[in-house]
This record gives structure tokens, C-alpha cells and sequence, in this order.
């Protein structure tokens, strides 16, 4: 049985579908040239899928659905999908979703619309699931062009009720400095009294790890902390489950990309608060941040935001990104929100409907919501 499909289209562009591990590693040194050609964001690399299909627990459960471009021996396009069974229901989506802030294809300036276009019918052609789902898609994501207006073949997406925000800080402050005095009384007060804390309980240091230092003792100690602070707040999450190697793998992706930054802030040695970021496009991302509950009552972790904020800044970057969530103390500092949009479309009679339940829950939600506005 050939499982990896490859088909022929007009002109001089050819179609695959990758589902082997065994051809995703054989694509590895086209997919990285097209992704560092077409400067794409670390999620779409090949790093990053194979770091996460390598790791991911429950593999006899999905399926990789990665769509490829060949123009000649050129790699032109990629669509990192996969299949994941959940609910009773076969998710096509962006593989490694769970810890993909940000989804997209890779495209090179010369992939044809139409090239495109065939290649979405033919992984809906392919078949093995109900719904297609591709979500956080920014405003300028290049998969905008598989369901714009006129695209034809292949299940039709739609814009779907499920939005997210990624909060960003932007401005032109001369220094990290300035922009700490910037921020308002009240915050610059808690940091300040924060920082006073965290020193009265011992010898307090923020610090960017060295590129040098080994990096598992840092993910142990990151995860130890996340998992904490996750019982506390009754939440699971299969990142930082102790041994789990998926972590390791994904920030191994970004320290051999040359993007990954970490900052700790240390009491007496001890790391006391951990932020896992990396730079792309001149922007800082912050891809998981902790701390240590213990230490809750100075919030190191708010702390430690603000210093890799300044530290930002200092060092030229035009943007601090906090990527995909709402969470209220990425709110407190940002200048900016970017709505990420998703869409949907069924290809089963089941699919169609789960979607069709899906929105009348939806239409029956926003009726409630109204009711109580109206009422208030």
C-alpha cells in the first residue's frame, strides 16, 4: 500500500500527502529550505512537527495528512495537518495543534493559487475524517487563500464562532526603563514592592540563560512548577507531565532554530520563576512562563514578564508578543490585540451534524447572553 500519495498537476507542479514518518523525515532538508526561504514561524517548521509526532502519547489516535508542493525537485507549499480522533468525531487540523499558537501554511512566491487549491481537494479527497478545522489563523495567514471567496474543491470552510486574542506590546520607548515608568502607578508600585520581597527572602536574580547551559534541568524544574500551579488551579495539561518528552523536544526545535531565549529569576540559586520565549520577525514570543507558588505573594512571574519586557526593548526588539490567550495579566500590559480567526467545514453526514448541534448551541448561547443584557 503507497502511503504517501503523489499526484501530477498542470504544468511542472506535483502533489504529495505525507503520511509516514518515515517520508516526514526524509522531507526534512526541503521542508526547512522552504521554511527558512519563505521565513516562516518556528510552528510551521519541520522541527516542530517532527518534534511533536516524535513525542505525541496517543500517535494510535491521529494521523499525519501533511500536504506538499513539488515544483520539479523544489519544495514549494506545505500543509502540516493531521487527524485526531476526539469526542467521537475525526479532526482534520494543524498538526501539533495543541502547542501551535499561531497556524499557517508555508508557501513560496512561485506555488500557483490553483496548485494550492488542488491540494486541499485532494487531502479532503483522501478522506479519514468528519470535520476540518484549522484555527488561531492571524489576520495575514496564507492558508486565508485555500476558502476565500470563489475557491473551489475540497470541503468548504467557513468562519467559525471559535476566536482567540493574542495581546502584544508595541510602542516607541527609548528604553526598558521608560517604558516601566510608562506603565501606571499601581503597576510600577507592585513590581517595585514585588521585587523588595523577593530579595528580603534571599540573594534575587533575573537572568537570560546562556546558550551553553544544559537545558533539562531547567524544563524539570519549569515543569515541577507548572504542574503545581495546576493542581492549584484544578487544570491538567499533558506538556508537564512528569517524564512526558514532549517539551524538551519542542524547545530542543527552537534552541537548534536559534530563536530560543530563556529567562529565569533565581532567589538564592533557586529558580523561582521560568519563561520559556524565542525571537522571530524582531518580536520576542513567550511560549510558557511559571512560577513557583511559594513565592506567590511577590508574583514573580508578573515580575518576571515585566523584566523580559525591558530586556526586550533594551536589546532593539519592536514587539513583545504574548502568543495565543486571554489570560488577564497578559491584558495588563498590552498595547495591542489581534483576534485569531478559525474556520470549519464537515465532510460526513456526522460532521455536518456536530456543526449544525455546534451553532444551534451557539445561536442558544447568544440568545441567553442578550436575554441578560436586556434584563440588567
Amino acid at each position: 500500500m503507497n502511503t504517501n500519495a503523489s499526484i501530477d498537476v498542470s504544468g511542472a507542479e506535483r502533489l504529495e500527502i505525507v503520511r509516514s514518518a518515515d517520508r516526514l523525515a526524509a522531507v526534512e532538508a526541503d521542508w526547512m529550505h522552504l521554511w527558512r526561504r519563505t521565513d516562516g514561524l518556528i510552528f510551521q517548521s519541520h522541527a516542530w512537527i517532527s518534534a511533536w509526532w516524535s513525542t505525541v502519547s496517543d500517535r494510535d489516535q491521529r494521523a499525519l495528512r501533511i500536504g506538499l508542493i513539488w515544483n520539479g525537485d523544489r519544495l514549494v507549499a506545505v500543509f502540516p495537518l493531521a487527524i485526531s480522533k476526539r469526542r467521537g468525531l475525526r479532526f482534520l487540523e494543524w498538526a501539533a495543534s495543541s502547542y501551535t499558537d499561531y497556524g499557517d501554511i508555508l508557501v513560496a512566491l512561485e506555488c500557483s493559487l490553483s496548485a494550492l487549491q488542488d491540494l486541499w481537494a485532494q487531502l479532503c479527497d483522501a478522506g479519514g475524517f468528519d470535520i476540518a478545522f484549522l484555527n488561531r489563523l492571524l489576520p495575514d495567514a496564507a492558508a486565508h487563500k485555500i476558502f476565500a471567496p470563489g475557491a473551489s474543491g475540497g470541503v468548504k470552510l467557513r468562519p467559525n464562532h471559535r476566536e482567540e486574542v493574542s495581546y502584544r506590546v508595541a510602542g516607541q520607548w527609548e528604553s526598558g526603563a521608560a517604558w516601566l515608568e510608562d506603565q501606571s502607578k499601581k503597576a510600577r508600585q507592585n513590581y517595585r514592592r514585588g521585587m523588595k520581597t523577593l530579595e528580603e527572602a534571599g540573594e534575587m536574580k533575573f537572568r537570560l540563560l546562556a546558550p551553553d547551559e544544559p537545558l533539562q534541568p531547567v524544563l524539570d524544574r519549569l515543569s515541577v512548577l507548572k504542574r503545581r500551579w495546576l493542581e492549584l488551579h484544578t487544570r491538567e495539561s499533558q506538556l508537564f507531565e512528569e517524564g512526558a518528552p514532549v517539551l524538551a523536544a519542542l524547545v530542543d526545535a527552537l534552541a537548534r532554530a536559534g530563536v530560543l531565549r530563556i529567562f529565569v529569576i533565581e532567589c538564592d540559586g533557586a529558580m523561582i520563576a521560568v519563561s520559556i520565549n524565542f525571537i522571530q520577525h524582531g518580536v520576542m514570543m513567550a511560549f510558557v512562563t511559571t512560577y513557583d507558588p511559594d513565592f506567590s505573594r511577590a508574583s514573580p512571574g508578573v515580575i518576571l514578564m515585566m523584566d523580559y519586557i525591558q530586556w526586550s526593548i533594551d536589546h532593539g526588539l519592536g514587539m513583545i508578543d504574548f502568543l495565543c490567550g486571554a489570560e488577564s495579566f497578559k491584558h495588563k500590559f498590552a498595547t495591542q490585540a489581534v483576534t485569531l480567526q478559525s474556520v470549519l467545514g464537515a465532510r460526513t453526514a456526522l460532521g455536518t451534524l456536530a456543526s449544525l448541534a455546534d451553532r444551534i448551541r451557539q445561536g442558544i448561547r447568544h440568545v441567553r447572553e442578550r436575554g441578560l443584557v436586556s434584563s440588567s
